[in-house]
């Protein structure tokens, strides 16, 4: 199945996606609510639902405006240096233990909603990822038993302010600026890819511009041993996301540095899930429009 969150003629609301269209699921049964929440943690039957929506009208998936697929969750963690030839890139030791992180709800937009250059740095940077929605919760969940906790696979842009992530040994300041992640705007579920979603093209680009081009196949830690290993410390619950790193191409290690530019348009494409698309606007240039409304 896929699923997208966004704001159509009836407002916020679930939509179940088939093809160019979708079938809004917060019509058919209120407990849906206006995100994946009620879905994602079992609170409503996914299985009826889907069979009502058959009968249901279809609205055009152009015609919604996408929103965060789950709003709140309880943890947004990511995954860093998880790509050899990024970790060679960023002038890394290749780490025996994943690199991990976390963002905060206020750094992180929908697709298609302005990505944010700050006004202290020219420095905003680019990262395709794929993202996990975690489905079952747990704590010390096996390797073997760790694909049974993900709900669904969506795209991930973790926008990334680089002199400030570099400002200290911990990257929470350049990984943390508002509005820098997008997320979306479609959720796959496990069945429709590969186990692990393992195998797939992930790229970045602005217009022609190919910035990233690699595999999933390429992480060194893939989804299961991920999940795993942050089960050991964290309990994962319903909702959570996990960001699973970036491949090599980011605009910090090219020469000259690319940085993402204000007019510009910023994509992240993965296999089988769909595209990201954030323009990039300026800090300064938003507040200015503000002051002037």
């Amino acid at each position: 199945m896929r699923f997208l969150v966004g704001n159509g003629q009836h407002g916020p609301a679930v939509y179940l996606v088939e093809g160019d269209q979708a079938k809004n699921l917060s019509a058919l049964d209120p407990a849906v609510g206006e995100d994946l929440t009620a879905i994602v943690s079992g609170a409503v039957d996914l299985d009826a639902l889907v069979a009502k929506a058959a009968e249901a009208q279809s609205t055009p998936v152009e015609a919604i405006t996408p929103m965060m697929p789950v709003a709140a969750p309880g943890k947004i963690i990511c995954l860093g240096l998880n790509y050899v030839d990024h970790i060679k890139e960023g002038g890394y030791d290749i780490p025996e233990y994943p690199a991990l992180f976390m963002r905060g709800l206020n750094s992180m937009i929908p697709a298609g909603a302005p990505m944010i250059r700050p006004s202290c740095s020219e420095q905003l940077d680019y990262e395709a990822e794929l993202m996990v929605i975690v489905g079952q919760g747990g704590k010390h969940i096996s390797e073997a038993d760790a694909l049974d906790h993900v709900f669904g696979y969506t795209i991930f842009n973790d926008g990334s302010v680089r002199n400030y992530q570099r400002k200290t040994h911990q990257w929470t300041p350049g990984k943390n600026f508002d509005a820098t992640g997008p997320i979306g705007p479609t959720v796959v579920t496990p069945d429709e890819l590969p186990e692990g979603a393992s195998g797939l093209k992930i790229e970045s680009r602005v217009g022609d511009e190919i910035l990233q081009s690699a595999s999933t196949d390429d992480m060194l830690w893939p989804v299961a041993k991920t999940i795993a290993t942050i089960s050991e410390y964290a309990t994962l619950e319903p909702g959570d996301y996990i960001a699973m790193g970036t491949p090599p191409g980011v605009g910090h290690a090219k020469t000259p540095q690319r940085w993402l530019r204000p007019g510009e348009i910023v994509e992240v494409e993965i296999e089988g899930i769909g595209i990201c698309a954030n323009p990039i606007v300026a800090e300064e240039d938003l507040v200015a429009k503000e002051a002037a409304e």
